[in-house]
């Protein structure tokens, strides 16, 4: 039988990692990595790094694919293009399971931040499973997310006492999404939807590239910091060619007035 770990690695910094995470890289005798062009080589190189510094035994490998693209642009329909990109990631794992991992083997993919956030590996596998193409076990190892390292770069808790945190996406934001949580969580933003609420009364605590050498933090009022933002974001995406970034977005506290 295969074997399948989908491993997260955290958000960035490689101490990140948790003690599960190694413990399973440790296990593994075959690394797929999803090659996303020369712009993200950052990310193909720290998943090759944490495999050096964590792992003791030899002769574990590395089979390298490139990572299909979604369809962007004016009138592509989001959700479709979502399910579209899914099936093409599907048909390259299904071959990369069935040509390159040995009946007996381990294999793993390495997921950047947490697997139940915000990535479908996890959704393609059962995928996998359940078109009887493929048979093999698998296993999910939880990772630090950008939420988490998000909270602790700015040393602030994601919550208010007994109130809720609600986590959502740029696009839901800039389409007018009414939230009635306290602390708002946004990610996957590529346009900037802060702006859509900048003149609401708002504290923003942003993060870009988090846990690595290269992390950005800007807080304070939307109002005042959103433009700092925008202009912050567009000279690392120049620079970096790519950008991950998240932020929450809070209502400041109600002080009570001064006897």
């Amino acid at each position: 039988m295969k074997t399948l770990l989908i491993i997260g690695i955290g958000a960035g910094d490689p101490d990140y990692i948790t003690m599960q995470a190694v413990k399973a890289l440790n296990r593994t005798d075959l690394f797929f990595l999803m090659d996303k062009g020369p712009a993200k080589d950052a990310l193909i190189d720290l998943r090759r790094e944490l495999c050096e510094r964590y792992i003791e035994r030899p002769g574990y490998r590395f089979v390298e694919a490139p990572s299909p693209e979604r369809a962007r642009g004016a009138g592509v329909d989001y959700q479709a293009s979502v399910a579209e990109l899914n099936r093409d990631k599907q048909r390259t794992f299904e071959r990369l399971i069935d040509e390159e991992l040995a009946d007996g083997e381990t294999g793993a993919f390495l997921v950047w931040g947490d697997p139940a956030l915000y990535d479908s590996t996890i959704r393609i596998l059962r995928a996998i499973l359940d078109s009887g193409r493929c048979v093999f076990e698998f296993e999910v190892i939880p990772g630090i997310t950008s939420v988490q390292a998000l909270a602790a770069q700015h040393k602030v808790p994601l919550n208010r006492i007994g109130r809720p945190v609600e986590i959502t996406t740029g696009r839901r934001l800039a389409a007018g999404q009414v939230s009635a949580a306290d602390s708002l969580v946004v990610m996957l933003d590529a346009e900037d939807a802060y702006r859509q609420v900048a003149d609401q009364d708002l504290e923003i605590y942003w993060g870009a590239y988090l846990g690595t050498p290269q992390q950005l933090l800007i807080a304070g009022r939307l109002g005042d910091v959103a433009a700092e933002i925008e202009r912050v974001r567009k000279a690392a995406r120049q620079a970096n060619g790519w950008i991950m970034d998240t932020y929450l977005l809070r209502k400041p506290l109600l002080r009570k007035p001064e006897d």
